[in-house]
């Protein structure tokens, strides 16, 4: 009863939520537009990360959006924010939890992968690579993703988001 009550009321503050406009396709050729319903994908690859690890030691628990990287009823999850970008949350099929995107990497641009956060290393090896079923159940912001990474386009994989979002505008 209280998983069934938590999905109710992600979806019902899903529709209290906006998003970029309706026209604005992702790169990965997926509908951009805003619906009521939840967006099944199939066969989604994931992967793990965690703060500790030795290419996120720097950032500690910070998310490339600025918020703590979570760990909760919603959870961090990292991406190509050209394909989903920032706000952008789901769900995996049979888990109870909610993923938020707040974090990208740069193995994940041109991946389709979705990194979730663990906070330790066995949590993070417990998980491995699975390949899921996620439920869409709204879409992020392209233009808050640009807004966020313009100035972060010294890097390589930031530039490649920034020019893939872009391009499909």
């Amino acid at each position: 009863m209280r998983l069934l009550t938590l999905s109710a009321l992600v979806l019902a503050s899903v529709a209290l939520v906006s998003c970029d406009s309706p026209s604005k396709k992702p790169v990965a050729g997926r509908s951009g537009s805003i619906q009521s319903s939840a967006t099944r994908i199939n066969s989604v690859r994931t992967t793990a990360y965690t703060h500790s690890e030795a290419d996120h030691v720097r950032y500690g628990t910070a998310s490339a959006a600025g918020d703590h990287l979570k760990y909760g009823r919603v959870r961090s999850a990292a991406t190509d924010w050209s394909v989903y970008p920032v706000g952008t949350v789901f769900q995996i099929d049979g888990d109870p939890y909610v993923y938020e995107v707040d974090d990208y990497g740069s193995a994940l641009v041109g991946t389709n992968t979705i990194d979730l956060y663990k906070p330790d290393k066995q949590e993070m090896r417990n998980w491995g690579v699975r390949s899921v079923n996620i439920r869409v159940l709204r879409w992020g912001s392209f233009s808050k993703s640009l807004a966020i990474m313009r100035e972060r386009t010294r890097n390589d994989h930031v530039r490649k988001m920034v020019q893939r979002i872009e391009r499909s505008s």
